[in-house]
């Protein structure tokens, strides 16, 4: 879940923000990690409990609505990992030279390679471990370099200069929304974890997912704040990689390279497994063919950008879709987390209910707000 959230979409917005709210973004990220545990919180325990994917559980509640979700999820998935193919490039373009469409075709090999040298799921569990230590490791090695304004970045963490709700839909819908948001639970279900007796694994497994994320977040708000700070200008078509690169020179742009190919071959990885996971259950055959499910799911990506090109403005609707299933998604568990046929005698507390539904509310209501406010700026 943590390396899913952390593609070249969270690179990207995470700069984009910081340099156009300053400091004062450290206040979006303390309300993200609020409203990422009340979600994640919610979402797994309800799915661990009943040992049920989100879209089977939705269809027991509602014959139908499981397929809903699943489409929803599956095109957010889908769009989001066309930029996730896109980044893979971008990093080998960073670090090579090639171009971005040949380092995309090879980043789809490597992905394959790993979904079919080893078993599925442990080569997923230590490919994506592995990476994240990368990221954050060289991240904060940047940070560090950039000598960012630590006492105004906290002053601001908690009494902010100014505030945007397109920055909050954004990042959480980047960290938990769409397929990310059932991405760890689904994970875990395959592992055989579930039950009430695993929940306090459960609930330890969410939450180190969700301070993974805001760590990595946290280190790249920080050297990007120290760069603004500093009278940087940022490159609007990539502005992490200007951070990268004025930090610690060519050396920089290459730390960068390795970090956006992680991050997005991570993302890759993530979106293909959970995407699938969302339609497998629905026929004997899907399952018994996932992986060539997960094949077929990244070479369509690898070939829709490959002919497209950049998605730019489709990783912008893609984000404000996934922001925006964010909280039908929830509120479906939640309706489902009180019904007795489905729960047996299980009771979900309800302070995990009223935290879910403050996080349906306020994601809901800003979600519109901004998707109104950025239609009227593309059309």
């Amino acid at each position: 879940m943590a390396n899913s959230s952390i593609g070249p979409g969270f690179l990207t917005q995470t700069s984009f923000f910081t340099q156009q709210l300053g400091t004062s973004f450290g206040f979006v990220i303390l309300l993200s990690v609020m409203l990422d545990v009340g979600a994640q919180l919610n979402t797994w325990r309800v799915l661990t409990v009943t040992g049920l994917r989100a879209q089977d559980l939705s269809n027991r509640l509602l014959p139908g609505l499981g397929y809903f979700l699943a489409a929803l999820v599956i095109l957010g998935g889908f769009a989001f990992n066309i930029g996730n193919i896109a980044g893979c490039g971008l990093g080998l373009n960073v670090l090579t030279g090639m171009s971005f469409k040949t380092g995309a075709v090879l980043s789809c090999g490597t992905a394959l390679v790993l979904f079919w040298i080893r078993e599925v799921g442990t080569m997923l569990d230590h490919t994506t471990k592995f990476l994240g230590l990368i990221k954050i490791a060289l991240t904060l090695i940047i940070a560090f370099t950039a000598h960012p304004p630590l006492l105004q970045a906290v002053q601001h963490t908690f009494w902010p200069e100014k505030v945007s709700t397109a920055a909050i839909v954004t990042i959480v819908g980047g960290t938990v929304g769409g397929y990310i948001t059932f991405s760890g639970a689904h994970r875990l279900l395959d592992a055989g974890i579930s039950g009430r007796e695993r929940q306090g694994e459960v609930a330890r497994s969410a939450i180190s997912g969700i301070l993974i994320s805001t760590l990595m977040r946290c280190l790249l708000f920080l050297a990007v704040a120290g760069a603004v700070s500093h009278g940087v200008v940022l490159d609007k078509d990539n502005p992490a990689a200007s951070v990268f690169g004025w930090a610690a020179g060519a050396i920089g742009l290459r730390i960068f390279g390795v970090v956006l190919w992680s991050a997005a071959i991570s993302s890759v990885l993530g979106a293909a497994y959970t995407s699938v996971s969302f339609f497998k259950t629905f026929h004997p055959v899907l399952a018994r063919y996932e992986r060539w499910c997960i094949t077929l799911f990244i070479i369509l990506s690898t070939g829709i950008f490959v002919w497209i090109g950049k998605p730019r403005t489709v990783l912008i609707l893609a984000g404000l879709v996934n922001g925006l299933i964010l909280p039908v998604a929830l509120a479906i568990l939640l309706i489902a987390a009180t019904r007795r046929r489905l729960m047996g005698d299980y009771r979900h507390p309800l302070w995990m209910q009223l935290a879910g539904w403050a996080v349906v509310a306020i994601m809901g209501w800003m979600g519109i707000r901004t998707l109104t406010e950025t239609l009227g700026q593309l059309f």
